[in-house]
């Protein structure tokens, strides 16, 4: 196996095998070794280029967060009238909702452990804070948070329900809170 100086990518394969491991197992089943071989390295290159688990969990969990901004950037990025902003919104909502059910899971592994513990909530309050950031070039504050809330919402709700609601519905639900 290649060195850490020959294998630039080492670390980029970790943070990825990070990110399915804890898509297909939960955090909870997180651990060097497991990581390590679903990376393909030597077990001794967890430690070299993370502190420990918890640096390595923030640092997956930060990826996985400029991920899911970064999707709702590429929604939102040259829109501008206030309908081609909802049509964005509308199709944002069931792009993730019907996207890879690994994002959904690893977010809900994210707000689980943000819920327990405050150096993750601070990971989750920066994401929250980026998308409302978004938001705002097209809306209050307040919308903006609003909107922000809905659309997980909405998202969740689609993802999980055997019966997802169709985008008649999103598109009453943006167009109410969207409407003044």
């Amino acid at each position: 196996m290649a060195t850490g100086q020959t294998d630039p990518q080492r670390r980029e394969r970790i943070l990825a095998a990070t990110l399915d491991h804890i898509a297909a197992e939960g955090v909870a089943g997180v651990s060097h070794r497991k990581i390590a071989t679903r990376a393909g390295v030597p077990l001794g290159s967890m430690t070299y280029h993370f502190a420990g688990i918890d640096d390595l969990l923030h640092e997956a969990f930060t990826r996985f967060a400029d991920h899911v901004v970064t999707v709702f950037a590429q929604h939102l990025d040259g829109v501008e009238s206030p309908e081609q902003v909802r049509e964005a919104l509308i199709d944002l909502v069931h792009a993730i909702s019907d996207g890879p059910q690994r994002d959904l899971v690893l977010a809900q592994e994210l707000y689980t452990l943000a819920a327990r513990r405050p150096e993750y909530r601070a990971l989750t309050q920066t994401w929250m804070a980026r998308s409302r950031h978004i938001l705002e070039r097209h809306f209050d504050a307040a919308t903006a948070r609003q909107l922000d809330a809905l659309i997980e919402g909405l998202t969740l709700h689609r993802a999980l329900d055997p019966a997802p609601h169709d985008r008649a519905l999103t598109t009453e639900a943006i167009r109410r809170i969207t409407a003044a």
